[in-house]
């Protein structure tokens, strides 16, 4: 009954709302709203609104793909004048060498001359004997000219303490740069890096100026011309077999007769990263066909090879060996693989020191972790798989792309402090900035150790970490 009583008073209320005059307005509003011409004219009013939000969102978009593309420009064009600037500082530091190499000899024709000279540094050797470089005899009235030391190779290879090391633009013809940086780390250097080519005699000049600054002389010796291209690997005049075969004896003998007759130690890091797949002393691409006519097994063939006239010509009693893979984390699964290394070691006769070359470098991979674990990690187990020789990180460096590189510093100085790291007997950084393409992309990475402010204090708080024990002389003093 309740519910026939609402129902009828509900039925009630509804006559009265539609028979009574406001009820009609009510009515009529309702019936207007819900008209087909009201709907159409809202969705008109609509439409145009979102017509009007289209066309602004299109200009934004046309305004910022207009400053996207100034920029783009700006940015090629300054890349474009910084490369030009540095193809004519490298022009200019060229010949400044060429007039310091000139000088050079005019000074030592002089000192000949008066039967004078003098030598000495600013950096610190290693210690333990000296070897003594052959020099003229006197004018006969007991003048003769002071003798250029060196420590001997056997404690150059087993030092007391950690090496640092730099490659900058032109040392060790010209120090410029080197002293620059030392002075801005607070701490000189014990260790030079630099190049040279198959196409080239031995340099005499790089070994003396490199001790009469106390630095150990490091030289990456790549069996191809000097001024060949990154990542140019057909060079068939200067393939593995054409070694092997003795195509290169004359030169060979002829460089370590020289060094002989220098009679002061080196380090020479023979085609380094021969695990890769970019230089023409590579044996194979990471499918495994041939890279410059080598083949599998090459590589340490012409190692020993050239091991061995050097040994007949006694050079070996100031070359001290150095044999440095790439590391392997960044490799073609084909390289990286450990047995794939194993087959290029030439053994433990042939070889002082063990290396890597290792960066960090982008494009970086999702997770990547920016320590020297993640960098060096596997690389360094598979290396000392292999020997137990003394291990030089023997080319580093680290990008400023990403913002990563502080934190890549200060990780790389901790690992020093790590006993498990105690076979790593230093390092030797790449402070240069160099621009390359990738892919057809044009890439400028910088290496320097100064390259901002935060990286900087990263190097010198590492470097002065006496856990580390590189103990370098100041600079200054």
């Amino acid at each position: 009954m309740a519910s026939i009583a609402f129902v009828t008073a509900l039925s009630i209320m509804t006559y009265v709302v539609w028979m009574s005059p406001g009820g009609k307005s009510t009515v009529q509003a309702i019936q207007e709203a819900l008209s087909p011409t009201h709907l159409q004219m809202e969705n008109a009013q609509l439409t145009a609104t979102v017509s009007g939000l289209e066309k602004k969102v299109a200009d934004l978009e046309s305004t910022v793909a207009s400053q996207a593309d100034r920029v783009d420009a700006l940015l090629a064009e300054q890349l474009e004048q910084q490369a030009s600037y540095t193809a004519q500082l490298a022009e200019a530091q060229q010949q400044l060498v060429d007039v310091q190499t000139q000088l050079d000899q005019a000074n030592v024709a002089l000192d000949a001359a008066r039967s004078s000279g003098s030598s000495g540094g600013s950096g610190q050797g290693s210690g333990g004997s000296v070897t003594p470089a052959p020099t003229e005899p006197g004018d006969g009235n007991g003048s003769e000219e002071p003798t250029l030391t060196a420590p001997s190779l056997s404690s150059i290879l087993d030092p007391d303490y950690r090496y640092v090391g730099m490659y900058t633009e032109q040392a060790p013809f010209n120090w410029a740069t080197f002293d620059s940086t030392a002075t801005k780390i607070g701490a000189s250097p014990n260790l030079v890096g630099y190049f040279g080519g198959w196409d080239e005699d031995f340099r005499a000049n790089a070994v003396t100026r490199a001790w009469e600054q106390e630095r150990v002389p490091m030289l990456t010796w790549e069996s191809r011309p000097i001024d060949s291209k990154n990542d140019v690997i057909d060079e068939p005049e200067y393939s593995l077999p054409v070694i092997i075969e003795g195509g290169f004896d004359d030169y060979l003998r002829q460089y370590a007769r020289d060094i002989v007759a220098t009679g002061l130690p080196l380090v020479i890091r023979l085609d380094h990263e021969m695990n890769g797949v970019w230089y023409p002393w590579n044996e194979v691409t990471s499918k495994g066909a041939s890279i410059n006519g080598n083949s599998r097994g090459d590589y340490v063939k012409m190692w020993r090879h050239v091991h061995d006239i050097f040994e007949e010509e006694g050079a070996n009693e100031y070359v001290g060996w150095l044999w440095a893979p790439n590391i392997v984390n960044n490799l073609p699964s084909l390289q990286k693989d450990p047995a794939f290394l194993e087959s290029l070691y030439p053994g433990d006769e042939y070889v002082d020191w063990v290396g890597l070359s290792g960066y960090l470098r982008p494009a970086y991979k999702p997770g990547q972790e920016f320590t020297f674990e993640y960098t060096f990690g596997e690389s360094l187990d598979q290396v000392r798989a292999l020997s137990d020789k003394p291990i030089l990180l023997a080319e580093v460096g680290a990008s400023e792309t990403g913002g990563h590189k502080p934190t890549w510093v200060k990780s790389f100085f901790e690992a020093f402090t790590d006993e498990a790291n105690s076979d790593v007997i230093g390092f030797a950084w790449f402070n240069l900035a160099v621009t390359t393409y990738v892919e057809g992309e044009r890439t400028t990475n910088d290496w320097r150790i100064d390259s901002r402010a935060d990286s900087l204090l990263a190097f010198t708080t590492g470097l002065s970490d006496p856990l580390a024990d590189f103990r370098l002389v100041p600079t200054g003093e």
